[in-house]
């Protein structure tokens, strides 16, 4: 992790207490990486949009469930992805840090209510090839239609424009 990048976020969470941080980015920018490491440094809470999503085509709805679930519940449900039907739940401490990552985290409408934005930015290669060595061949029939939501979401939200503070995702991982 680039110490530099951690910092920057870590120094500018200290504005707002208990902070609350969201970290975006397109699929294999990094943001999983950074928002480890910031959520490790601020002994902060970790929710990954990931267990959010209701499958393939659910990054709208996990998005939405940010706001709804966890930032205005306190508490959300896991999607199982084995199952396909949502799992245990969690329940938020509005008194802790949080950190919130995914792609979908910065709509205008979380941004509303987090402290701080962050968005994680790299190359489409790069982000293809960082997402294939992570998570296997697996990933590679459902990219397509991933990136198509993603582009979606960017297009109507701009979470690089919500962003307080935007990493080099080439800088996240080397």
């Amino acid at each position: 992790m680039a110490p530099d990048a951690v910092r920057q976020v870590v120094e500018a969470s200290h504005a707002a207490s208990p902070a609350i941080i969201l970290i975006d980015g397109r699929s294999g920018s990094g943001k999983t990486e950074l928002a480890s490491s910031v959520a490790e440094l601020l002994e902060a809470q970790l929710v990954r949009l990931d267990d959010l999503y209701p499958g393939w085509q659910g990054l709208q709805v996990g998005s939405k469930r940010v706001r709804t679930d966890v930032l205005g519940r306190h508490r959300w449900r896991r999607w199982d992805w084995a199952t396909g039907a949502l799992a245990e739940e969690h329940v938020v401490d509005a008194g802790r840090p949080l950190v919130i990552e995914g792609s979908g985290a910065l709509s205008r409408a979380n941004r509303a209510i987090a402290t701080l934005g962050v968005w994680v930015e790299l190359d489409a290669p790069t982000r293809k090839a960082r997402a294939f060595a992570r998570d296997g061949i697996g990933y590679e029939a459902h990219w397509d239609a991933w990136a198509a939501q993603e582009q979606r979401f960017c297009n109507r939200e701009h979470p690089e424009l919500l962003a307080d503070i935007r990493v080099d995702g080439a800088r996240v991982l080397g």
